[in-house]
């Protein structure tokens, strides 16, 4: 294991991570976009000026370092990701994994799995996928994935995601590399904390995503004794859950002494694949402030308001990012 961490640019010391923000989306694009023939094709150079736009505004509060949780199914873009790196000299770690069963696009390996019937040869594929994007790179982009990203059902971890989960744990445990991931509708935190430490994760290098998914307290206690770090991480989409609920459950961990297992960030997507979404009136409102500053504008100051010391956001905001891909 090295101490260095893949970036799109080439290898950066967590030393030199600064202020993070530990999941957000450069570029999205739900499978299945690239089939309407009616929209407009992607635009690279437009996908970077909002980007470079939307990241600098960012970095004048200081942001330095930006985890790209885009997972392989989700379109991700990793020369989008260095241009824009270049343009902001922002830090960019781009992700290697699979979305959900639901939501992602599973039809490959579940289709092979299903008629080897469920061979671990089809869990090494997939292994063998987030190897090659570690060690090898993307494609022929050069860029190399700093992080794994996987993610789970509402109420569930289907067979197809449990085999991704497995075989991101084999190429955790070869590389060091973290695994972050997403939870759907504050459901399974404690249970994908279970499974992947029982697959021998580390939880020094494990987080679990989307926590603010869920404001019971003892959802993200059950999580937290696990010694995994927990992401509040949808700060802004008051569509799924107000800040102020977010906010009180930071709060709350933060005063019984979890501050050093807690990251924020926005699950903000700077560029969308795909047809123009005119969102209906009623929804405007509740995504007035999702977007890469709001953590900035009004998160950190509602926090201060509520007496927690600016030593505890560094800890939220730089420490506990930096110790994720620092842990050996």
């Amino acid at each position: 294991m090295t101490k260095s961490v893949n970036s799109v640019l080439g290898p950066v010391s967590p030393e030199n991570f600064g202020v993070t923000l530990m999941h957000e989306h450069l570029v999205f694009g739900y499978p299945g976009w690239q089939y309407d023939s009616a929209a407009p094709s992607y635009d690279r150079e437009k996908a970077a000026e909002a980007c470079c736009a939307m990241i600098g505004e960012a970095m004048t509060y200081g942001l330095k370092t930006v985890v790209d949780a885009t997972p392989n199914d989700g379109q991700r873009d990793p020369e989008l990701y260095k241009i824009v790196a270049e343009k902001t000299g922002i830090n960019i770690i781009c992700s290697t994994g699979l979305y959900t069963e639901e939501e992602g696009a599973p039809a490959y390996f579940k289709f092979r799995r299903m008629l080897t019937g469920g061979s671990p040869a089809i869990t090494n594929e997939v292994y063998e996928t987030f190897m090659k994007d570690i060690t090898q790179g993307i494609g022929d982009t050069g860029v190399k994935a700093g992080v794994i990203k996987v993610a789970t059902s509402r109420g569930e971890i289907t067979q197809y995601e449990g085999m991704v989960l497995e075989a991101a744990v084999m190429a955790h445990k070869e590389t060091g590399v973290p695994i972050i991931t997403h939870t759907e509708g504050g459901t399974m935190g404690p249970q994908q904390a279970d499974f992947l430490l029982g697959q021998g994760a580390d939880p020094n290098r494990l987080m679990i995503g989307h926590m603010c998914g869920n404001t019971d307290i003892n959802y993200s206690i059950e999580v937290l004794k696990k010694g995994v770090y927990a992401s509040y991480d949808r700060f802004g989409l008051d569509l799924f859950m107000p800040d102020v609920k977010r906010q009180e459950t930071v709060i709350g961990l933060i005063k019984q002494g979890f501050e050093k297992q807690l990251m924020l960030s926005h699950d903000f997507i700077c560029f969308w694949l795909g047809r123009e979404l005119p969102l209906s009136e009623p929804i405007i409102p509740l995504v007035a402030n999702w977007n890469l500053t709001n953590i900035f504008k009004n998160i950190i100051p509602a926090l201060k308001k509520a007496n927690i010391t600016d030593d505890q956001i560094k800890t939220l905001m730089v420490e506990n990012p930096k110790r994720l891909f620092s842990a050996t």
